[in-house]
């Protein structure tokens, strides 16, 4: 089994599908890879020689920036624009869409379960 950036790629899958299982890189960026490293995108993980893991796993880490640094950068992007206050760090802030899409009827998966509102109960 290949292991690379952390990751351990299922061995039964085209090297071109398995790249996609790290974070950060997708089929584009995956296809970019092997291309540089000339390794056969139709070629099963399995079947890969250590060499070419070698390869592949040097160009990643060096080229690209994957799994905890692109969490990492992520989330401080996000901290970012809470701080300086804009209104993208204010909808990170309160959990709401950040993108401009109504909330008035949609964004359950974002605005969470919806509470039905209590009302005054009379005294008997």
């Amino acid at each position: 089994m290949a292991r690379i950036a952390g990751v351990d790629l299922p061995r039964e899958k085209r090297i071109e599908v398995a790249l996609t299982y790290i974070v950060g890189v997708g089929l584009p960026l995956s296809r970019q890879i092997l291309k540089k490293t000339g390794v056969n995108p139709d070629t099963r993980v399995k079947e890969l020689s250590p060499e070419q893991v070698a390869k592949i796993r040097d160009l990643i880490s060096n080229e690209v920036k994957v799994e905890g640094a692109l969490r990492s950068e992520i989330q401080m992007n996000i901290k970012r624009l809470m701080d300086i206050g804009s209104y993208r760090g204010l909808r990170h802030r309160r959990n709401l869409p950040t993108r401009g899409q109504r909330t008035h009827t949609n964004a359950r998966t974002r605005r969470g379960v919806r509470r039905i509102a209590v009302g005054a109960k009379k005294k008997e």
